[in-house]
């Protein structure tokens, strides 16, 4: 059977990472990919038998593209951190590896956890990322700072695993504010050379929010939907706040040093 390399890109994920390591021990070898957390991430991966390779963070494109180059086998297996495998998939997978995967490159459905519930709106469920399953050359990424795309680099299609992963994308509404920080700082910098105003940034992110719980029928998750759609108005909002602003010249204005007269 040919060997697997899982790979998992971690950040400050203390609280996550053991159980993404764990999910994924049925492999030949395990790699955490980290930019130099400030938490016990790397201290948590080694301990449970990762190999953990610090890379400076350039872009959520150069980070996989990155890891791929640190994995040894023959196929990959990506992981983020806040995502697990289920048993069902390592089954799948390992059975495909022992008779000989006929394609290069496979999706993984994911399934997410928040606020109690499995998500089944909002475009959530079933919800693709990245292909996760591939040979090593067949696939890379593209080198957007953020929501990166990938090139598939063999001439067999894509193929499509039934089972899946699981995903805890959030902690808690402190998660979510911060993410939407960090991802609309990043996704700011894929609006650069476009001109926008404050209003298309409202009107953008509206329609996310109309997208995200009446498209894609976010309203049947109850309040957790409400909270993917109004997180996805505001990382909208700020993305393209965030690109206008750095198209401005807003100072303050100046002031002179007080004395006592």
């Amino acid at each position: 059977m040919e060997k697997i390399s899982a790979y998992i890109l971690a950040y400050n994920e203390a609280e996550k990472i053991a159980a993404a390591v764990n999910s994924v021990q049925w492999a030949d070898e395990v790699i955490v990919v980290d930019s130099a957390s400030t938490d016990r991430t790397a201290e948590i991966a080694a301990s449970l038998g990762a190999r953990v390779v610090q890379i400076p963070f350039a872009g959520f494109g150069d980070l996989r593209n990155r890891a791929i180059e640190a994995c040894s086998h023959e196929w990959i297996f990506s992981l983020d951190a806040d995502e697990r495998c289920t048993a069902e998939l390592r089954d799948e997978i390992l059975a495909l590896l022992a008779a000989g995967p006929p394609l290069d490159v496979y999706r993984v459905p994911r399934r997410s956890f928040m606020m109690g519930r499995w998500i089944r709106g909002s475009g959530w469920y079933p919800n693709f990322r990245q292909p996760q399953l591939f040979r090593k050359g067949a696939m890379r990424y593209t080198r957007e700072p953020v929501h990166e795309g990938y090139e598939v680099l063999s001439a067999k299609p894509v193929g499509t695993l039934t089972y899946g992963v699981w995903q805890v994308p959030f902690r808690d509404f402190a998660e979510v504010i911060r993410k939407m920080d960090r991802y609309s700082t990043l996704g700011a910098r894929k609006l650069e050379g476009r001109r926008v105003s404050m209003a298309g940034a409202f009107g953008h992110a509206c329609w996310a929010f109309l997208k995200h719980y009446v498209v894609k029928r976010g309203f049947i998750d109850g309040w957790a939907g409400f909270v993917i759609a109004f997180g996805n108005f505001e990382g909208t909002f700020y993305r393209y706040a965030k690109r206008y602003e750095a198209m401005q010249d807003w100072r303050e204005p100046a002031s002179k040093p007080l004395t006592r007269e």
